[in-house]
């Protein structure tokens, strides 16, 4: 391998940009499924646990909205989360004032689980700052970036615009 040759894990380019972005967050939620597994919470997933301390932070049940609001994601994705941890026996689901909204809680099993939850969250935090200080750029600077360019023009758009341009290296 030249010096010039890309190691293992360099991209090659953006052309494979999703899949090494899937392959970044398995490994880091591998990591963290690890340290459940080891604190005896097998099965518990990573994205399981902002849905947690949003709800033991409340005072009281949260919508899905609220819970997605609180997490930083859609209101799709909240939803699902909040359907697995039902199922997994760790949250509660009730109807809201309006027959749309349902209302989440905390169950008590999930209530005892929150101690090793917030000592596991300040590791991640901890650990997650190690990792980012080892990297030229933060990666939590650089999602961030990301998600704001794509609010301003969505991928969907950018494809389109370079379909239209005909085959032939993106312009600058």
């Amino acid at each position: 391998m030249t010096s010039d040759s890309p190691g293992p894990h360099r991209s090659p380019g953006p052309e494979l940009l999703g899949t090494r972005l899937r392959h970044l967050l398995d490994r880091l939620e591998a990591g963290v499924e690890a340290v459940y597994t080891d604190l005896g919470m097998d099965g518990f997933r990573p994205r399981y646990t902002p849905v947690a301390r949003a709800l033991a932070a409340a005072p009281g049940p949260c919508s899905i909205r609220e819970l997605a609001q609180a997490t930083g994601v859609t209101h799709s994705a909240a939803s699902q989360t909040v359907a697995q941890m039902a199922k997994d026996g760790l949250v509660v689901l009730a109807p809201g004032d309006d027959a749309r909204r349902r209302m989440v809680r905390l169950t008590p099993e999930a209530e005892q689980l929150l101690p090793a939850l917030n000592a596991e969250w300040e590791a991640t935090s901890a650990a997650a700052a190690e990792f980012e200080a080892e990297l030229p750029y933060p990666l939590s600077r650089l999602i961030g970036e990301a998600l704001e360019a794509l609010d301003r023009r969505p991928m969907r758009q950018r494809i389109a615009d370079r379909a239209a341009l005909g085959p032939g290296p993106a312009a600058v």
